[in-house]
């Protein structure tokens, strides 16, 4: 018999896991059926996690590029200005009234 947790966790008897092949990590759906609850392993989505790999390297690295043709085309130049027009001393007076 399992018992439910303060936070809704339930935890599911060994022979039972070992049975149906259920392992830490995987994902299960709950569904209900009439007067009980139906657990099942949820369809695993292999196939697409590759391309999505895949995908963000490949956006990762054009990044990368995008950045690298930044700090070449910014070599030689000066720093941008530090002069906003005040100074840190004005931000300790500001909104207040004497």
């Amino acid at each position: 018999m399992a018992k439910v947790t303060s936070k809704l966790q339930v935890t599911i008897p060994r022979r039972l896991a070992r049975e149906y092949g259920i392992k830490p990590g995987d994902d299960l759906e709950w569904q209900p059926a009439g007067d009980s609850i139906r657990v099942s392993l949820a369809e695993q989505t292999d196939d697409a996690e590759p391309a999505a790999t895949e995908l963000r390297l490949r956006m990762f690295e054009a990044s990368v590029q995008r950045q690298k043709k930044r700090e070449r085309s910014q070599r030689g130049q000066p720093p941008p200005s530090r002069d906003r027009g005040w100074k840190r001393e004005d931000l300790y007076d500001r909104g207040r009234t004497r």
